[in-house]
């Protein structure tokens, strides 16, 4: 499978900059897989497409100001570390921007001392594993210095920093957002559950995993850098018992969709853990646990475009990407959103 198969012309103008001034006023593209068809709404249509006994799975995941600038403190040299997972005990995994000045042992300063990382271990790919010190509490700490780690192709200033977190954003830990959900205002999941939709959390911690390229010919070769997830008991419950009565599993996003098939893969049903995913879904992946999929519009050659690719089917996918550049929907992060159903 070429990564060429994936690729599209997207014109820059249609990458959003900013989040609209209401949430779920971005369009909706619903396709559907069985009639094939797509039909452009908005996202508070998105009530008449939810049925009474659905499951709406979201990720409760909270980005973090996940983006420190530094300094190292040998040599004043400027370092740029995005912290990518908590690996416990102070110890994270990050991002180096240039990593080649970054060695084992080496000290960097952020906020005049006061956070310091100490690095411990080298990875590929300018990979970094530091041990963190300071004072206090460390979200604290981070609030004071670090910023919102918004995707490279944005290039505006984000006004409002909590626009790139989704209203019910809980567990801190994300280097990116789960972006199919910050089209979700509080009315529209009060709608949801009147209707009689159930709404389940999960949590992904958003890494490099979800946003790393692809840089080999042969998709098969790319290797996905794996993300913490948990799955709670009532969860497990709720979702095990819509699978027994055959009712719809809902996943808002595609970091929600890798909890539900991971979990499912793994155990053959639906059960409360916490621990790592690097599952990869391309075409030709055997469903088990998604049956209906929110997500937003993916770049080119992504493992995102594969991912829906793979549950829509590709040619339906790429005549639902086509419409939506001659349409002029807004694409990535900031982007409009789909229903594949």
């Amino acid at each position: 499978m070429k990564l060429s198969e994936f690729d599209f012309d997207l014109p820059e103008a249609l990458i959003a900059q900013t989040p609209l001034e209401k949430r779920d006023h971005s369009r909706l593209m619903v396709v559907n897989r069985q009639k094939q068809t797509i039909e452009d709404k908005h996202f508070y249509d998105i009530v008449d497409y939810l049925h009474e006994g659905d499951v709406l799975v979201r990720n409760n995941t909270k980005v973090i100001p996940a983006r420190l600038y530094g300094t190292k403190t040998a040599t004043n040299g400027h370092v740029e570390v995005l912290l990518l997972k908590d690996l416990g005990n102070n110890v994270w995994e990050c991002l180096v921007g240039n990593a080649k000045i970054v060695k084992v042992d080496t000290l960097i300063s952020f906020g005049d001392g006061q956070l310091q990382a100490k690095c411990i271990k080298v990875k590929d790919e300018g990979i970094r594993i530091f041990e963190m010190l300071y004072e206090g509490i460390f979200y604290e700490v981070l609030d004071q210095l670090g910023t919102m780690p918004l995707p490279p192709y944005i290039k505006e200033k984000l006004s409002e920093p909590n626009r790139y977190n989704t209203v019910y954003a809980k567990i801190e830990g994300s280097a990116a957002a789960p972006t199919a959900g910050l089209h979700f205002t509080p009315q529209i999941n009060e709608k949801v559950i009147a209707k009689g939709v159930k709404i389940v959390d999960v949590t992904l911690h958003v890494g490099l995993g979800t946003f790393r390229p692809v840089k080999t010919d042969d998709v098969l070769n790319h290797t996905m850098h794996s993300e913490y997830y948990e799955m709670s008991e009532e969860a497990a419950q709720i979702l095990n018992q819509a699978k027994a009565n055959h009712q719809r599993i809902i996943s808002v996003g595609t970091t929600s969709t890798r909890v539900l098939e991971s979990v499912y893969n793994k155990y053959n049903c639906f059960k409360a853990t916490k621990e790592n995913t690097n599952i990869f879904i391309y075409p030709g992946y055997e469903w088990k646990a998604v049956d209906a999929l929110i997500t937003n519009f993916h770049l080119p050659k992504s493992t995102l475009i594969m991912l829906v690719s793979s549950l829509a089917g590709k040619d339906l996918i790429f005549k639902a990407y086509h419409h939506a550049v001659e349409e002029k929907y807004r694409f990535f992060s900031f982007g409009d959103s789909m229903l594949i159903e």
